[in-house]
């Protein structure tokens, strides 16, 4: 069976080490303290980010980057994004062949505005381009770990390189489609935290309901769309498990970082508050800065992701931000709806795009296939 390196011991990097190795992969979870690593192979749990799942026999937490690596078949990258060019920067001095390496991170970096496989491919060389994927989709970290049913996208240029990835992440419980669209799966992946964010706040204020709750959602797949689309994704992803699938998990999970962040903030707690509370990283306070300049370099209209970053970064009022986001659209707003959905019947209509494939689950080109 395949070897697989997770480089990240979270919450989502345990879980899916669980699901490899139950797999009966050879499963390594690089750790970067001994004292962590050791804890973790005596309670054979990971009690501080994922209580109550205890690991399989072939998973085996280590400090050592050469044991973790040695051998491996696919390197999965589940760091916080703001950490992942100094991880893959010390990864790559051990790294002896080339094989796939797979971002699971779901953030842009604040300091450039990349995304993470462009900051990956930019640290590893052009020797391992081709085999750089990610991997996005409505994927609950506990629910993995239990064995409920998931689905995932991995996108990669190279389909080849995802095809690879597809055959040895793929389980009966956690179903994999590929995708082409690497730009609009890290996209979805990065923006559907603003998303639950907001809806988050939505719930935490007590005073709207899922009517409410169900419009902001759909205004806030609306604005990541365009700006997708003026990034060069395919407008197709973003109905897909990548984006909307995604934005849905975050936006009505318990187990949402995003969205108890948002209800917290609703509640009255400071940001810090809460954020000094978790154990987890909260992606999307830093992807809302990221979003907020490149939609304003774009000249794109995105009222949540603004909002957001006023709450954030400007000490904005919350109910004053969530009277703002639950008010109708303004015209401005519409028109960049209007627009989106105008790029996307083009698509439609274009016969060397029509596929049946297009508005399948996955709302991409791509076959799921579960060993």
């Amino acid at each position: 069976m395949p070897k697989v390196s997770i480089i990240g011991s979270g919450a989502w990097g345990t879980a899916l080490g669980i699901a490899l190795a139950r797999k009966g992969n050879s499963v390594k979870l690089w750790t970067r303290t001994e004292e962590e690593a050791q804890k973790l192979n005596e309670e054979r749990e990971n009690t501080v980010f994922l209580p109550g799942f205890r690991f399989p026999t072939r998973f085996t937490p280590t400090s050592s980057i050469e044991e973790a690596l040695s051998d491996t078949d696919l390197v999965l990258l589940v760091v916080p994004s703001q950490m992942m060019r100094q991880n893959v920067q010390y990864l790559k001095k051990h790294l002896k062949h080339s094989v796939p390496i797979v971002s699971a991170a779901k953030g842009l970096e604040v300091s450039s505005g990349k995304r993470m496989t462009e900051v990956i491919s930019e640290v590893m060389g052009r020797k391992y381009r081709h085999n750089i994927c990610a991997l996005s989709g409505p994927n609950i970290a506990q629910e993995v770990a239990e064995g409920l049913h998931s689905v995932t996208v991995v996108a990669s240029k190279d389909e080849a390189a995802a095809d690879r990835v597809k055959q040895i992440v793929s389980t009966r419980c956690f179903c994999v489609f590929t995708s082409k669209d690497i730009v609009g799966v890290e996209l979805g992946g990065a923006l559907k935290n603003i998303v639950g964010l907001a809806a988050g706040i939505c719930d935490g204020l007590g005073s709207y309901g899922n009517n409410a709750k169900g419009a902001l959602i759909t205004r806030g797949v609306a604005e990541v769309t365009a700006l997708g689309i003026a990034l060069k994704a395919d407008p197709f992803t973003f109905v897909g498990l990548a984006c909307l699938g995604d934005i849905l998990a975050t936006s009505y999970s318990p187990y949402s970082r995003s969205r108890h962040v948002g209800e917290e903030l609703a509640k009255g707690y400071s940001l810090k508050e809460i954020l000094d509370s978790m154990p987890h990283k909260a992606e999307g306070i830093e992807t809302t800065l990221v979003a907020q300049k490149l939609a304003r370099d774009l000249k794109i209209n995105m009222p949540i992701t603004e909002q957001l970053y006023r709450v954030f970064y400007e000490n904005l009022a919350v109910k004053q931000a969530a009277l703002a986001l639950l008010t109708p659209p303004t015209e401005q707003e519409l028109a960049a709806v209007k627009e989106s959905q105008s790029r996307i019947a083009t698509e439609i209509k274009a016969p060397q795009k029509v596929r049946l494939g297009r508005l399948s689950l996955n709302g991409m080109v791509g076959s799921p296939e579960a060993v």
